[in-house]
């Protein structure tokens, strides 16, 4: 299993930026697609981005393309969001999750393809 520690998060004005991590342990880490995930109150959690367990292929939903990337680091069994351009829609509980079996593309963006979560981290996008 993996376990994972979300950081990052805080308060910005809306057309700022933020980098969130994630931080992994557990010797597999590098052979899970990980993905970035985000909730608010009373909604279901929904998916941002995943990328794949090698990092060469990622995906996102519609309304952070272009302002989010996803990467990893697996030297330093890590995953990054960068934020950009970030709107105050864009307010919730960000989580980190890795996928449940090994060697995904990341392409399986459902929340259920994933098996294990960190903590969240709280992000606030001001008007």
């Amino acid at each position: 299993q993996v376990q994972l520690v979300e950081s990052g998060g805080g308060l910005v004005q809306a057309g700022g930026s933020l980098r969130l991590s994630c931080a992994a342990s557990g010797r597999t880490y590098s052979t899970y697609a990980m993905g970035w995930f985000r909730q608010t109150p009373g909604k279901e959690r929904e998916f941002v981005a995943t990328i794949s367990w090698s990092g060469s292929s990622t995906y996102y939903t519609d309304t952070v393309k272009g302002r989010f990337t996803i990467s990893r680091d697996n030297t330093k069994n890590t995953v990054y969001l960068q934020m950009n351009s970030l709107k105050p829609e864009d307010t919730a509980v960000y989580y980190c999750a890795a996928g449940s079996t090994r060697y995904g593309s990341g392409s399986r963006t459902h929340p259920s393809n994933f098996g294990s979560w960190g903590q969240g981290t709280q992000v606030t996008v001001s008007s």
